[in-house]
């Protein structure tokens, strides 16, 4: 199986590195206004920093900071292949950090997972199920599977999409997945209010 995944991921890369730097740009903006849409009422949000060629959130933290929401960002600890979390009301701090991931260090507000409410979640590739693909390492499954009380949103552009990804069973499914072709509701949860 981890074979098959290896294979979706290179697929899933190949495809994201054939978007230019402006389509990637336009194609953010699209994602980050249905995120916005998707997350109204919500006042604690996680939401991954992106690095290059992801789908960017710089924007969308932004955005989330100008409408009074608490923004939450992941900070990689690789020790213990888990995740520590920040607030983040200046994107400014930001610097890149494991992984080339952009993070607040020396400027760490510590955030409990239990305020957040819904989480914003990178993926390598995605199928319409709800399965996600990362990079391999499993910080976020092993972060949701702990807090399973999280609204999960996958977000990629729609060419990282597959058929189908096998699923092991440390994988957690996403609630809702974001493309710039709209909104894939996954489980059958009701959009958020």
């Amino acid at each position: 199986m981890s074979q098959t995944k290896t294979a979706l991921r290179l697929q899933a890369k190949e495809a994201r590195s054939l978007l230019s730097s402006s389509q990637i740009s336009i194609l953010s903006r699209i994602i980050g206004r249905r995120l916005l849409d998707l997350v109204n009422g919500f006042e604690t949000i996680m939401v991954y920093v992106s690095k290059v060629s992801e789908v960017e959130t710089r924007d969308l933290i932004n955005g989330l900071n100008r409408r009074g929401v608490r923004v939450v960002v992941p900070i990689i600890e690789r020790e213990t292949c888990s995740l520590r979390l920040s607030y983040l009301p200046d994107p400014s701090v930001l610097v890149p950090s494991t992984f080339n991931v952009p993070e607040p260090l020396s400027h760490e507000l510590p955030a409990r997972p239990e305020d957040v409410q819904v989480v914003i979640i990178p993926m390598l590739a995605f199928d319409a199920e709800g399965n996600r693909l990362g990079y391999g390492a499993g910080y976020y499954d092993r972060f949701l599977y702990q807090h399973p009380h999280l609204t999960k949103i996958g977000v990629a552009f729609s060419c990282q999409e597959v058929e189908s990804i096998p699923v092991d069973n440390n994988d957690v499914k996403m609630d809702y997945i974001v493309t710039e072709k709209g909104v894939i509701h996954c489980n059958g949860k009701e959009a958020p209010p």
